[in-house]
């Protein structure tokens, strides 16, 4: 099992010297991920300051060597397919082949998106995450690509350089569970990375829902998947090793193959730099 760190991109962590400082105490600690959310408008948040997830990944890859960097998650309609195709490439290199891209709709909807005059029905959505999300594994293959679909359009362009993965970082697929569509879409990837109507950001999830999750998933994996496929759970867990293992035990027997240590989302500490350095430097769980 591997054990990362997860912060939001406002409040302290919109500085990208704070986040270099968290990615190097969590390299320093012995986990192994930091991801940072991607949110443009959270207005449940409104009045902190917000930082760009990709300077802060960059900053964050400068500081670090080892732990893999990502986004959780990133969403993808919100972007053009072809921007974000760069953004990610350019860091996959900057960090030697170190980044996981997990992606979704993204949220909450009327925020990120109808604020800004763009489509929020779920079904647009979901199409243009699709369609998104299968123009980015063929930019990053640094092949030729041609494109005339729903929503996006492309006439013979090559982005180079590749991603310095092959064919691509692992792409994994945030939802909330119990709804079948988006582990249906994250079975066609790399990962799955739910959160549960019955535990929201930060709280731990029921070991029953979870094998729930992990059997349904399995069952709506392709056959002959070659690449590991990842289920990520996330939570707050006390920083003595003892009780953390009696959090993440159980979910690791269930299936979870990542533990992702989270704030809670209404509690004090969510974005406060000192309170997360403190965590991360009592290290990972220890199964």
């Amino acid at each position: 099992m591997r054990f990362s760190v997860n912060i939001p991109n406002f409040g302290d962590f919109a500085d990208p010297r704070n986040v270099a400082t968290a990615a190097a105490a969590a390299e320093q600690a012995g986990w192994d991920g930091l991801f940072v959310w991607d949110h443009i408008l959270h207005r449940q948040h409104q009045g902190r300051p917000f930082g760009d997830p990709w300077m802060l990944l960059t900053a964050a890859a400068l500081a670090t060597s080892r732990i893999r960097l990502g986004t959780l998650l990133t969403p993808v309609p919100r972007y053009r397919p072809q921007q974000l195709a760069r953004q990610v490439a350019t860091l996959d290199h900057l960090s030697g082949g170190r980044v996981i891209f997990a992606a979704g709709l993204g949220g909450p909807v009327e925020d990120e998106y109808r604020s800004f005059g763009d489509a929020a029905e779920p079904r647009v959505l979901a199409e243009r995450l699709d369609e998104g999300l299968d123009l980015l594994r063929r930019f990053w293959s640094g092949e030729a690509v041609n494109h005339h679909g729903r929503h996006y359009e492309v006439r013979d362009v090559t982005l180079l350089p590749a991603t310095a993965q092959r064919p691509g970082p692992p792409v994994w697929i945030g939802g909330f569970w119990p709804r079948p569509a988006p582990m249906r879409r994250a079975a066609r990837w790399d990962g799955a990375v739910p959160l549960f109507e019955s535990a929201r950001h930060g709280h731990v999830p029921d070991v029953a829902e979870v094998r729930e999750l992990v059997g349904y998933v399995r069952g709506h994996r392709p056959a002959g998947a070659e690449r590991p496929f990842e289920f990520v759970l996330g939570g707050a867990t006390p920083p003595d090793a003892a009780k953390a293992r009696d959090v993440v035990g159980p979910l690791h027997d269930a299936g979870a193959t990542w533990w992702d240590e989270r704030q809670v989302q209404t509690g004090p500490d969510l974005d406060r730099l000192l309170p997360v350095l403190r965590r991360i430097e009592a290290g990972p769980p220890v199964l």
